[in-house]
């Protein structure tokens, strides 16, 4: 099995962390999306998406990180990171995509660059772009938390799920851009937690073999 990966990309960031929770071992392969090597016609021929990450696993290719997972959960289905309960299931996939969809997609890095390169935005007005969508999607993700996930370490109980996955990602990006998450307790509570996991431990940016200080 192999993973098309950056270090600073949270979906790559995502699929490393459901892969280091299933115990799955698997190759690294450090796509630089800084140097535009995802645009690179031998990339793009494997991944159309033309993102990362790409999973590769045994001729069959796959990219987009919630379908990798979903892939990762029906042919390795210990532990589970998408609940089968349907209530259960509703609830996991309603808050990651409150991240995957809401949050993530406008914050992205092409995003940030046209912001600047193409509609001239300033680095501060950019900045202010992403302080704003952090804030808004991170106060939805908040009340559901405390709404729906209980008090157990998780965003749903006592194990992490799919959205511990796509939450860890996001609030380690919007720390890393000093957005203020103060009115986020428990969504940082559980990152928090979620950090002192070896599954996140290992799947961190700056434990990957292309990590750039």
């Amino acid at each position: 099995m192999q993973i098309y990966s950056f270090f600073n990309s949270s979906t790559s960031y995502r699929v490393r962390i459901a892969l280091g929770l299933k115990g799955l071992p698997y190759d690294y392969q450090a796509v630089d999306i800084r140097a535009k090597q995802h645009r690179e016609p031998g990339y793009v021929a494997l991944n159309p998406n033309a993102n990362v990450p790409l999973l590769r696993d045994d001729g069959f290719d796959l990219g987009q990180s919630l379908a990798i997972i979903d892939y990762l959960d029906a042919t390795h289905p210990e532990p589970r990171l998408i609940p089968t309960d349907a209530r259960l299931r509703a609830r996991v996939l309603e808050l990651s995509y409150a991240v995957a969809c809401d949050i993530h997609p406008v914050n992205n890095l092409r995003i940030l660059k046209y912001l600047v390169k193409e509609l001239g935005v300033t680095p501060e007005q950019k900045d202010a772009w992403y302080a704003h969508w952090i804030h808004e999607g991170l106060t939805a993700v908040e009340a559901l938390l405390v709404r729906h996930g209980g008090e157990g370490n998780y965003c749903f109980g006592d194990a992490p799920t799919l959205a511990d996955c796509c939450l860890v990602p996001q609030v380690f990006n919007a720390l890393r851009n000093k957005c203020d998450l103060a009115p986020f307790p428990r969504a940082l509570q559980i990152y928090e937690h979620c950090l002192q996991q070896p599954a996140f431990k290992n799947a961190a940016p700056s434990a990957q073999p292309d990590f750039q200080a």
